[in-house]
């Protein structure tokens, strides 16, 4: 049986390669975006319904949800991949970006999660969240957008095991930089320097393997270039991946 998944950010870079990656292997995937008319290309060159809509906005998501829903009956994969740069700090910093840094970062996981769990809790299903490897270290060169991602993976990792008792499997990926738009001219510095960027596809096949991974709930795929994906160990720290689970101290 088809996997029904759906995918956020998926008119370019990594959201783009996952739907290719999941269609070819027969996934019959519902994509979103807020770019319309790239979103419509990579939909028709995947036989993908779409969905074009900006999620900061949570309608965006119960939509989608619905959308597949509709149109293939269930919903087994979630990929919730949408991003932005912050490319800003403290000199320059501007509120109104700032603002929808947060909106696209992490209230679109949000949102996406509380669209999706309910559907996927009816027969089991699987979770992707696109954090980056500025969600484990400290990124000086974009440091909101590092912030954005450390939340995403504290998302990831609180919801893991309430999520696993419900038969909803939940990870991260953290690629290193990947040649995609949201590099933007960086590209040019990176190839200047020898640095090497991860391809899209590369983290695609990544999201993929997290998809179906038997790792401990709340795996976090760290994916740097040549290498496999392996997951983050949090040395010491209690919760899914990194050791015992703390009790439960909620009065």
């Amino acid at each position: 049986m088809s996997a029904i998944a759906l995918i956020t950010g998926a008119a370019s870079g990594i959201g783009a390669a996952v739907a290719r990656r999941l269609a070819a292997g027969g996934a019959r995937c519902v994509l979103v975006d807020v770019d319309a008319g790239n979103l419509e290309r990579v939909a028709k060159e995947t036989g993908s319904a779409w969905l074009a809509g900006d999620v900061a906005d949570p309608e965006t998501s119960r939509l989608a949800v619905a959308l597949a829903v509709d149109r293939y009956g269930r919903l087994d994969l979630v990929h919730l991949n949408a991003g932005i740069s912050g490319s800003m700090g403290l000199d320059d910093f501007d509120p109104v970006r700032y603002q929808r840094l947060v909106e696209i970062n992490v209230d679109g996981v949000v949102y996406g999660l509380t669209a999706a769990v309910p559907e996927l809790r009816r027969d089991g299903g699987a979770i992707v969240v696109t954090s980056s490897l500025a969600g484990l270290v400290a990124y000086d060169g974009d440091p909101f957008y590092t912030m954005t991602k450390h939340a995403v993976i504290g998302l990831v990792r609180a919801f893991a095991g309430p999520l696993a008792a419900d038969g909803v499997r939940i990870a991260a990926v953290c690629p290193g930089f990947t040649d995609t738009p949201l590099i933007g001219a960086a590209k040019e510095t990176f190839s200047g320097a020898g640095f090497p960027l991860l391809t899209a596809d590369a983290v695609a096949a990544a999201v993929e393997s997290a998809f179906y991974s038997e790792d401990e709930p709340g795996a976090v795929l760290v994916v740097q270039p040549g290498r496999p994906p392996v997951p983050y160990r949090f040395a010491g720290v209690p919760g899914p991946a990194g050791g015992q689970r703390p009790p439960d101290v909620r009065r």
